[in-house]
């Protein structure tokens, strides 16, 4: 079909040099717009075929290249990417208006992920993805929703409490008003029947959507506490980093806590690898039986920092935690640190999210040290998740390599250090559903990958990646030079070059994958 046309870039127009001479070899510009023109669009999910009638449209390359100089430069704001000589030479002069630039970001959060996994394909070519160890974390993005418009039941029962008692208050005072009085009364009564039907309507959607609460501007935003006792209306932005240089391989947006979303994440960056044999490394929100299970049931290897004992949950002598009883896989028994056997009767007890056995003994009525171990009436009772062997395989791991976790913070934080802080990333842009901040949240970490690709790589040996892999599907193919020869091996190809040592050997072909 027709697109809009961007002007020649050699052309030379207003300017006493052509476009193109106005930007300097090394710019990395000119990296991005190679980028963009090695990537098969189509295949990803990009809208490429539009009817002739009408408008020309943006080719979607065109408005991939303006997020990614715009996200690499902190512009998010479709209105804050003014017109510049670098956005002139890389659109060619066009300038689609907010709203063409809104609608490609919040329409192509599938397609811009796979954008994205491009960035990680590039750097595994340059062995920079080392898949030995995965860290995950989460953090919290703003949404486009203030904590005024978030709701819950007891939130609901207070305004309407508060305008039940207004409603009182001015039909009493109704009663003994008369002239002027009466009208301006009754105004405020309507005002607060407005305000009582707008919170019954809210109060029937949250009730009709199964949620504990309800955010009015961004409806999938949730309340979700960001530190201590602070809370923020936000999504919850999961991802996995590779340890070898710090780079994000995924990510996913959520608007939940992080105890449910390990699996999942071990299991996506399973599949991104393409191996099983590494280790994943998380803090202790997501120490969970259930996740813990999960993950080694893949053949992964978890460090998941073990969360402290609740006070509720402690023995008035610490030495009598059940942290300290020692468990008999073969007896199915454990022995108390006063040398007490505690048994099952092998019933399982059911929760909503696992089955657990309860282990106890008689001793416990007579035990000298029974003060110490347990305030309850009936003896110290163990309970057993159907999880716990998964429990004790991640102590036994964290143990044998207790300097591990320390590396944490260094390595999946830095990461989020630089997006959050650095480039004042910490908000979403788009409004309304988790698709649409995945885009958003998706053109942060191309913007962060493609930063660590030029700062670790440099702009030249990317920039004849990109070169090579454009001529290999142009009609130019025959312009190569003599000192870059590409072959290919199946769905793989092979790069050589005289002048760049640092190119790597294979490069996965983006059309085929």
């Amino acid at each position: 079909m027709k697109f809009i046309q961007g002007q020649d870039r050699i052309q030379t127009c207003l300017f006493p040099v052509s476009l193109d001479a106005s930007i300097d070899e090394n710019n990395e510009v000119r990296l991005m717009d190679l980028f963009v023109e090695s990537l098969d669009l189509a295949p990803m999910g990009f809208e490429v075929a539009f009817v002739d009638n009408g408008r020309p449209a943006y080719h979607p390359k065109d408005l991939l290249k303006l997020f990614i100089y715009g996200y690499l430069n902190r512009i998010r704001s479709s209105r804050g990417l003014e017109r510049n000589i670098e956005l002139m030479w890389l659109l060619k002069g066009l300038s689609p208006d907010h709203n063409t630039m809104n609608n490609f970001r919040k329409d192509n959060p599938k397609a811009i992920k796979k954008v994205f996994r491009r960035t990680v394909e590039i750097a595994r070519n340059f062995d920079l993805i080392g898949g030995i160890l995965i860290v995950g974390d989460g953090t919290k993005f703003r949404a486009q929703n203030s904590k005024k418009n978030n709701y819950n039941q007891k939130k609901i029962d207070r305004h309407l409490a508060y305008i039940e008692s207004k409603l009182d208050e001015y039909t009493q005072a109704l009663a003994t008003a008369d002239g002027d009085q009466q009208d301006a009364i009754a105004k405020k009564i309507t005002k607060q029947k407005a305000h009582q039907a707008r919170y019954q309507k809210i109060e029937k959607d949250l009730k009709e959507s199964g949620e504990k609460q309800i955010s009015t501007s961004d409806p999938e935003s949730r309340q979700i506490m960001i530190r201590g006792v602070i809370s923020e209306v936000a999504y919850n932005i999961q991802s996995t980093v590779d340890a070898k240089n710090k780079l994000p391989i995924d990510y996913e947006v959520t608007n939940e806590n992080d105890s449910n979303a390990m699996a999942n994440m071990v299991r996506r960056a399973k599949t991104i690898l393409g191996k099983k044999n590494f280790s994943v490394l998380f803090d202790k929100g997501y120490h969970k039986g259930k996740e813990l299970d999960a993950v080694q049931k893949m053949g992964i290897k978890t460090y998941v920092a073990i969360p402290g004992i609740p006070k509720t949950s402690q023995a008035p002598n610490p030495a009598y935690n059940a942290e300290n009883f020692s468990y008999d896989a073969n007896s199915d028994t454990y022995i108390c640190p006063a040398g007490q056997t505690l048994e099952s009767t092998q019933t399982w007890y059911k929760t909503s999210s696992y089955k657990f056995k309860q282990y106890k003994t008689k001793a416990c009525q007579s035990c000298p040290v029974r003060d110490e171990c347990t305030k309850s009436k009936n003896g110290k009772i163990i309970h057993r998740s159907e999880y716990q062997p998964a429990v004790e395989q991640n102590k036994i791991n964290i143990q044998a390599d207790p300097d591990l976790y320390k590396q944490r913070q260094a390595l999946v934080e830095h990461p989020f250090g630089t997006m959050k802080r650095q480039w004042g990333f910490d908000h979403i842009m788009t409004k309304k559903t988790k698709k649409h901040a995945s885009a958003d949240v998706g053109f942060i970490f191309i913007a962060y990958n493609l930063r660590r690709l030029i700062n670790i790589i440099g702009i030249k040996p990317l920039t004849e990646l990109f070169n090579s892999i454009c001529l290999l599907f142009s009609d130019s193919a025959s312009q190569l030079t003599n000192n870059l020869s590409v072959r290919r091996v199946g769905p793989t190809f092979f790069v050589q070059t005289q002048e760049l040592r640092i190119l790597p050997k294979k490069i996965s072909n983006p059309f085929l994958n």
